[in-house]
């Protein structure tokens, strides 16, 4: 089930990992699922196969239903009523972990099986489980990079984060193409300085920018025209002493290159100006915000201008 937005859970579900494009279960392999996870393919067509496929259709149905559910629920406002909302999505979400169950019982060697049952059970916040899924898994299969990634995702969110260091590194080792492995270790880098720090021993805070840097570049290398995986990278130079301004610049421009709509370039403009007040660029910074004009920006292009107007006082001070 994936992207699954539940009331419940919604607050505490991914709030340290990396945020990556969703795509139904029955895909290519190595699609990325919700968190970064990765759902196998389905590939020969027979008995077991097919009655897989349809577990993965109820599956999306499943999320399909929830989805349409809650954006109703949030249609009525205080209307709408929250326990019989919550009461029939455990509903939906109980048929669909039985199914799991039934057909893991009859097929317990099924490595796809339990990837895509770990991936549910994580997605409706069941992490501890869906790290044992993924565990008989990786029994079975110890060489799949899916696996790795995915248990990598949980050890991200739960920890110990060290043991999601070891699986990426694992995933990346046994498919090195797969841009997916180095976005996920990238954010997981960024966001955990500390513990990367220890585990490999780096002394200084500003190199394990560096290492997410590299793992952000390598991941876009392999996947050119991705534009969130381009905006993470950019946003990496935020914690960097001192400032690589002209860096940051240009990894946001590459990123503006990729923006899908209008929404996303003005976003990508607020941070282009942003940039270029630190770096004392207020004529460019002014000429970007002034382009800055959906209503969605409207108090962060306020906060930047009036940074920008201070720190232009300041200037003519000097």
């Amino acid at each position: 089930m994936i992207g699954l937005l539940l009331p419940v859970l919604a607050a505490t579900a991914l709030a340290a990992v990396p945020e990556v494009a969703t795509t139904n279960r029955t895909e290519a392999p190595g699609a990325p699922g919700a968190g970064g996870f990765v759902t196998p393919p389905v590939l020969a067509v027979d008995p077991v196969e097919t009655e897989y496929r349809r577990l993965l259709e109820m599956d999306d149905a499943a999320q399909t239903a929830i989805d349409g559910w809650i954006r109703e629920a949030d249609a009525q406002g205080e209307a709408a009523d929250a326990a019989a909302l919550q009461a029939r999505i455990n509903e939906r979400i109980e048929t669909v972990d039985a199914a799991y169950r039934a057909f893991l019982e009859r097929q317990p060697g099924h490595v796809s099986g339990r990837i895509a049952f770990g991936s549910f059970l994580s997605d409706t916040g069941r992490e501890a489980e869906a790290r044992v899924q993924l565990g008989k898994a990786l029994e079975l299969d110890p060489n799949n990079a899916v696996i790795h990634n995915n248990l990598a995702g949980i050890y991200g969110h739960r920890g110990p984060v060290t043991n999601a260091f070891v699986h990426y590194e694992r995933a990346i080792a046994l498919e090195p193409d797969e841009s997916l492995y180095y976005h996920n270790f990238a954010t997981t880098v960024f966001l955990f300085r500390k513990d990367v720090r220890e585990h490999y021993g780096i002394e200084d805070e500003q190199r394990v920018f560096d290492k997410a840097l590299g793992l952000y570049r390598k991941a876009l290398e392999l996947d050119r025209n991705n534009f969130i995986l381009a905006s993470d990278l950019a946003q990496t130079f935020y914690g960097i002493r001192p400032p690589r301004h002209d860096e940051a610049l240009a990894a946001w421009r590459h990123a503006y290159g990729l923006a899908g709509d209008d929404l996303e370039r003005e976003g990508i403009l607020v941070h282009l100006a942003r940039i270029q007040v630190q770096a004392g660029r207020f004529d460019e910074a002014r000429s970007n915000l002034t382009r800055v004009t959906n209503p969605n920006y409207g108090v962060v292009k306020e906060r930047v201008l009036r940074t920008l107007a201070t720190r232009e006082e300041a200037a003519g001070k000097e």
